[in-house]
This record gives C-alpha cells, sequence and structure tokens, in this order.
C-alpha cells in the first residue's frame, strides 16, 4: 500500500516530511506550508482510511514507518528532516529509532511515547466500527482545541470524512505503541512542542520526551490545546523552522 501524499517547494530543496494526527489529513500542516516551502521540499502524506489513502486493517506504529520509508525510496530520498503532531510524531520517533540514518532532524508535536493504557484505543476502535465516525467527531472540538477556538470546523470535517476502519486500526496501532525505554536511542537533534491546555498529550507528555531523548528542546505553547499549530501557528511555525535553520542550515 502507499500512502497518498503530495510534495511542495523547490525540487532541489532539503525535504522534510510532515505526518499527520489521527482523524486529520495533511491539510493539518497548511498554517505552517508558507514558511516553509521557501527553503524546504515539504512531504505530507495522509494516514490510512485518512484524505486520499486507502484504509488498511492490523496495523501497527512500525508498519505506519515502514510505509513512510517506503515513500522515501520511491522517490530516491537519503536522510530528511521530519515534523508530526500526535500520531504523526509517534511515527518520527519510530523512524528515528529503527531508521537513524535517514531522520537528521526531527519535531514532535503535541506527541507521547505512550498515549496512555491499550484499553481506552481498543475501546475507541471497537466504537467507531460499530457507530461510525460521528461519537468521536461530535467530542473532538473538546480534545483538539481551547474553548471557544472559532476555527475548528474544517479540522472537524477532516475527521469526520476519515474511513471508520482506517480510523480504528490507527487506534489500534496507538493501543500497541510504547517507546518510553527507546527513546535514548534517537540520535536525531529533537524538539519537542507541546500545548500547554492539551487533554490528548498534556505537557507531561512532552517531558517524558524531551527528557528522555539525547538533548532534545522543549516548547510548551500557551493558549494551545492538541492541534497547536493550527490554534498557535505563529509560535508553532516559529519553532519549527528555528529548529530546522539550526538543525539543517536552512528553514
Amino acid at each position: 500500500m502507499s500512502l497518498h501524499h503530495r510534495f511542495d517547494g523547490p525540487r532541489d530543496a532539503p525535504v522534510v516530511v510532515l505526518g499527520p494526527s489521527l482523524g486529520t489529513t495533511l491539510d493539518l500542516w497548511a498554517p505552517q506550508l508558507p514558511a516553509l516551502t521557501g527553503s524546504w521540499r515539504v512531504l505530507r502524506y495522509d494516514l490510512p482510511g485518512h484524505g486520499g489513502s486507502p484504509a488498511r486493517s492490523g496495523i501497527t506504529m512500525e508498519d505506519l514507518a515502514a510505509e513512510v520509508l517506503a515513500l522515501l525510496d520511491r522517490h530516491g530520498l537519503g536522510a530528511v528532516a521530519y515534523a508530526g503532531v500526535s500520531l504523526g510524531g509517534a511515527v518520527g520517533t519510530t523512524l528515528a529509532v529503527n531508521a537513524p540514518d535517514r531522520i537528521g532532524s526531527l519535531v514532535l508535536c503535541c506527541t507521547s511515547a505512550r498515549f496512555g493504557p491499550p484499553g481506552g484505543w481498543r475501546e475507541r476502535a471497537a466504537l467507531v466500527r460499530r457507530e461510525g465516525m460521528g461519537p468521536v467527531a461530535g467530542t473532538a472540538a473538546g480534545r483538539w482545541f481551547t474553548p471557544g477556538f472559532p476555527g475548528a470546523e474544517p479540522y472537524l470535517a477532516m475527521l469526520r470524512g476519515t474511513d471508520p476502519e482506517g480510523y480504528a486500526a490507527c487506534c489500534e496501532a496507538l493501543a500497541g505503541f510504547d517507546l518510553r525505554g527507546r527513546l535514548g536511542e534517537v540520535r536525531a537533534p529533537a524538539l519537542v512542542i507541546a500545548g500547554a491546555d492539551d487533554p490528548a498529550t498534556p505537557p507531561e507528555h512532552a517531558e517524558v520526551l524531551a527528557r528522555g531523548i539525547p538533548g532534545a528542546g522543549l516548547v510548551v505553547v500557551p493558549g494551545a490545546a492538541h492541534l497547536a499549530g493550527v490554534e498557535r501557528p505563529g509560535a508553532v511555525t516559529d519553532a519549527l523552522t528555528g529548529h530546522l535553520r539550526s538543525t539543517w542550515g536552512t528553514g
């Protein structure tokens, strides 16, 4: 299976891969795109069952990381920078541990080394298989954004449009994910970004990542919940481009 993806930016520029969160599409990164495409070739992808990618069952985080590696190989790409939100961040951490020669710089946004007890993710997978996306879409705004944020609807529409089986499979990948004991293996220079008001992956999760990854930096964005790059795009973009500039010499 090939993940739906697209490139933007100069063909001869270094590549940064942008990974989306559960329930969103590659357009999650639209607020950051203008600041990146002047200096970077930006590769964005959709998770299975999200956006333009076909649904797939029985996947693990290692499978998702392997799909991203397959994209890099398909396009003849060597080492890249990688930034990911939530599940997309977990894919990046998995890549940095399992294929360290391919990840030259790493940004982990609103993500975790372990996303809570696996039972909750398996229950959510069962819920969407049974009832579709409606129940999770109805409660997502409270997880993704601080109260009163006016721009939630396009992102909730992404969630409502997600294939239930694809979403459930990604929930099960999150259930089986736990890299807390391997963070010390990450060699890429890393920056961890957290939303100060994120109920899904609170700053304590970011602190675990920043403590465990050698030399990692930590930025906590005030007034932001789980989709911090949407709610506070300027702060997240500045942190992202600053880290890329300092670790790659461009951005």
